[in-house]
C-alpha cells in the first residue's frame, strides 16, 4: 500500500497551507471559539492561583472547588457544541495557526479527558475519609508540603487546619496540558503540551498527608524519568525537523512519500536522509510510550502509582494514558504513515512485552495499588494492539478502550481510598481478606471494576478488547491477538484472586475499615460502575460515536 493511500484512509485534507518564505508578516489568526475548551481550562486555573493569593484560607477550598469544576462542565459544554456543530466530522480543520487540529479524535479525546477530570475532582475534595484533625476536616493532600515530613512546620500546619487547596490550579493546568497533548498538529506544540501537564502531576504526586517520604520519593522518581523521557521526545523532534525542515505533522507527512519538491537550502545536505527519519521517529516513539506506560519504558509506574496519593493515581493513570495515545495516534497516522510498516516490527515486540509482562508481573503483587499499575501496563499493550491494526478500525477501537478504560480505573482507585486503617489507605492485599463479609457493598462494586479489567463479558473491558483485538485481526495482526488473549487469561487469574480474597476469606479481628465517604466519591464510584454497566450492556451506541470520530484531520 502507498503512502499516499495511507493518508487517504485515515485523515481528511484541510485548507491550511504553509506560508511561502518571503511572505510578508501577517498577524496570527486565532480561532478562540474552536480552542475554547482549552482557554476555559487555562483561564480558572490562573484564577485559581489568584485565589490562593487573594482569597481567606477558610474560604479557599470551597471556592477553588465551585471554580473546578465550573471551568470542566463549561469546557465539556464547549467541546459539545463543537461536535454538534460539525467540528468533529464535516468541518473538521487545522486552527491556531496549524499547531492545533480540532476534528474527531481531538474532541472524543478531549472529552473523555474532561469528564475523566470531572470525576477525579470530587476524589480530591474527599475530606470524610480521614478522622477530622484538630477540629478540623482534612483531604488526602499534605497541609504543608513545604515542611520537612514530621517536622515542626509540618506539626503547625495541621494543628492550625491548613488544607493544601493549590492542588485544584495544578490539577486544572494538567487538564489543560492533556487537552492539547492529543490535538497538538506540529512536534513543537506536542512537546510544550506534554511539560504543561507533566510538571503538575510532578508536584501532585508528592503531596500525600500520609507516606510524606514514599510520596516524595514517587515524585522524584517520576520526575528524573520523565525528563529522560521529554530528553528522547525533544532528540527525536531535532531529528525529524532536519530530516523534513518543518515541525508541521502534515509537512512530514509530504517529505517522508516523497510530495515535497521545494528543499529548503539551509537542510539541502539533511532532508529526505531515511537515518534521521528512522532514528527520530523512534525517539519520538520512545517519548511517548514513556507516557503510556509500555514495557521497557514502565519502571517509574509502578512506584508512583503506590507513593501518590491516591486521587492523584486514579486521575493520572486515566487522564495520562487518553492523552497519550490519543497523540502517539495522530503521530503515527498524520505524521509518519509512511513509516507504518517500518515501525510495525518495534511496536509489535513492545505490545507483545507490555501485555506479558503486565500481566506476569502482577501476579506477584502484594500491594493493591502496584498490582492495578502492572494491570495499567498490561492494558497499555492491550490498546497498543488497537494502534498496530493501522486501519480504521483501530483509531476507534482505541478511542473506545481509553472511554472504558479511564472510568474503571478512576472508580477503582475511589474504592482504595476507603479501606483504611490506623496508618491511613490499608493497601495491603492481605488487609483486604474478608472484605466482602464487613462491607459488602464495596466489595461488589470493586469486584464489578476488576471483572472489567479482566475483560468478563457484560462489563466495558470485554466491549473494549473485542473491539481492538478485532481491529487488530482484521490488520493482519492475529498472532498479537492470540497473545492478548493468553496475557488476558493470565491477568484475569490475579483480578480473581483479589475477588476470592475480599469474599471467601475470614475477615482478621484487627483488619481495616471501610471509611463512609461524602457524595463526592460516591458520585465518582457510582459514575464509574454506571460507565462500567452501560459500555458492557449496550456498548453499540458509544461505539458508533468512535467510528464517526475516527478521522484525522491533515
Amino acid at each position: 500500500m502507498s503512502a499516499t493511500a495511507v493518508h487517504s484512509l485515515w485523515t481528511t485534507a484541510s485548507g491550511v497551507t504553509a506560508a511561502a518564505p518571503g511572505d510578508s508578516f501577517s498577524a496570527p489568526k486565532i480561532e478562540y471559539t474552536q480552542l475554547m475548551p482549552v482557554l476555559v481550562i487555562v483561564i480558572a486555573a490562573v484564577l485559581g492561583i489568584l485565589v490562593e493569593a487573594f482569597v481567606p484560607r477558610r474560604a479557599r477550598y470551597h471556592t477553588q472547588l465551585f471554580l473546578t469544576v465550573v471551568a470542566v462542565a463549561a469546557s465539556f459544554a464547549a467541546i459539545v457544541g463543537l461536535a454538534a456543530g460539525g467540528y468533529g466530522t464535516t468541518k473538521a480543520q487545522i486552527a491556531a495557526m496549524g499547531a492545533i487540529a480540532i476534528d474527531g479524535p481531538t474532541l472524543f479525546l478531549q472529552g473523555t479527558i474532561l469528564l475523566v477530570a470531572m470525576v477525579a475532582v470530587f476524589t480530591f475534595a474527599e475530606r470524610r475519609l480521614d478522622p477530622s484533625s484538630h477540629g478540623n476536616r482534612v483531604d488526602s493532600f499534605a497541609a504543608q508540603p513545604g515542611a520537612v515530613p514530621g517536622g515542626e512546620g509540618e506539626q503547625a500546619a495541621v494543628r492550625a487546619g491548613f488544607t493544601t487547596t493549590e492542588v485544584f490550579p495544578l490539577l486544572l493546568f494538567s487538564v489543560a496540558g492533556l487537552l492539547v497533548f492529543p490535538a497538538a498538529n506540529d512536534l513543537l506544540t506536542l512537546f510544550i503540551a506534554l511539560e504543561v501537564f507533566s510538571l503538575p502531576l510532578y508536584l501532585l504526586c508528592a503531596v500525600a498527608r500520609r507516606k510524606r517520604l514514599m510520596s516524595q520519593e514517587a515524585a522524584v522518581k517520576y520526575f528524573l524519568l520523565g525528563a529522560f523521557s521529554s530528553a528522547f521526545l525533544l532528540f527525536g523532534i531535532a531529528l525529524l525537523y532536519g530530516y523534513a525542515g518543518s515541525l508541521s505533522y502534515a509537512e512530514i507527512a509530504n517529505v517522508v512519500d516523497g510530495s515535497v519538491l521545494e528543499i529548503d537550502p539551509a537542510l539541502a545536505d539533511t532532508m529526505g536522509n531515511d537515518a534521521l527519519l528512522l532514528i527520530g521517529g523512534a525517539m519520538l516513539l520512545t517519548g511517548l510510550l514513556f507516557k503510556v506506560g509500555a514495557v521497557p519504558f514502565h519502571m517509574w509506574t509502578p512506584d508512583v502509582y503506590q507513593g501518590a496519593p491516591t486521587p492523584v493515581t486514579g486521575f493520572m493513570a486515566a487522564a495520562t494514558k487518553v492523552a497519550a495515545f490519543g497523540a502517539l495516534l495522530r503521530l503515527l497516522y498524520v505524521a509518519l504513515p509512511g513509516l507504518t510498516w517500518d515501525l510495525r516490527p518495534v511496536m509489535w515486540a513492545v505490545a507483545i512485552v507490555t501485555m506479558l509482562g503486565g500481566a506476569i508481573v502482577a501476579i506477584t503483587q502484594t500491594d493493591i495499588k502496584r498490582l492495578l499499575a502492572y494491570s495499567s501496563i498490561a492494558h497499555a499493550g492491550f490498546i497498543l494492539a488497537g494502534v498496530i491494526a493501522a486501519n480504521p478500525e483501530g483509531i476507534s477501537s482505541v478511542l473506545f478502550y481509553l472511554l472504558a478504560y479511564s472510568f474503571v480505573t478512576v472508580g477503582a482507585f475511589a474504592v482504595v481510598t476507603l479501606v483504611r486503617d490506623a496508618g491511613g489507605e490499608a493497601t495491603h492485599l492481605s488487609k483486604w481478606a474478608g472484605l466482602g463479609r464487613r462491607s459488602p457493598l464495596v466489595a461488589a462494586v470493586f469486584a464489578v471494576f476488576l471483572l472489567a479489567f479482566a475483560g468478563i463479558p457484560l462489563t466495558s473491558g470485554f466491549s473494549g478488547k473485542f473491539a481492538v483485538f478485532k481491529a487488530a485481526a482484521e490488520g493482519g495482526a492475529g498472532a498479537l491477538v492470540v497473545v492478548g488473549v493468553l496475557s488476558s487469561a493470565v491477568a484475569a487469574f490475579f483480578y480473581i484472586r483479589v475477588i476470592v480474597l475480599m469474599f471467601f476469606s475470614e475477615p482478621k479481628a484487627d483488619g481495616p475499615t471501610v471509611a463512609v465517604p461524602s457524595p463526592l466519591t460516591m458520585t465518582t464510584i457510582g459514575v464509574g460502575v454506571a460507565v462500567t454497566l452501560v459500555l458492557g450492556l449496550a456498548p453499540q451506541y458509544f461505539l458508533d460515536l468512535a467510528s464517526q470520530a475516527g478521522v484525522f484531520v491533515r
